[in-house]
């Protein structure tokens, strides 16, 4: 399903989105359809990568943490 948009485009950006439409042979349409898509998926894994790293903070804590029971058992274990 297609929606039809109106959107103002500053003048350099609309210059270069003609020149290179032209030069690829591309509908300018097609041109925007791929670019926002392209910055869709930019954003989700720019998302992803947070929410990963932010999870990756807790699991590291959480992996100290059982490593210093860990050890103490061991210390434990050898007295």
């Amino acid at each position: 399903m297609t929606k039809v948009l109106s959107l103002k485009i500053k003048g350099e950006i609309f210059e270069d989105v003609e020149s290179i439409t032209k030069v690829l042979h591309m509908p300018r349409n097609a041109y925007i359809n791929e670019a926002l898509n392209f910055y869709n998926e930019f954003n989700r894994r720019k998302g992803l990568r947070k929410k990963l790293l932010k999870e990756s903070l807790l699991t590291r804590k959480n992996s100290m943490d059982i490593l210093g029971e860990m050890e103490k058992l061991e210390e434990a274990t050898i007295e």
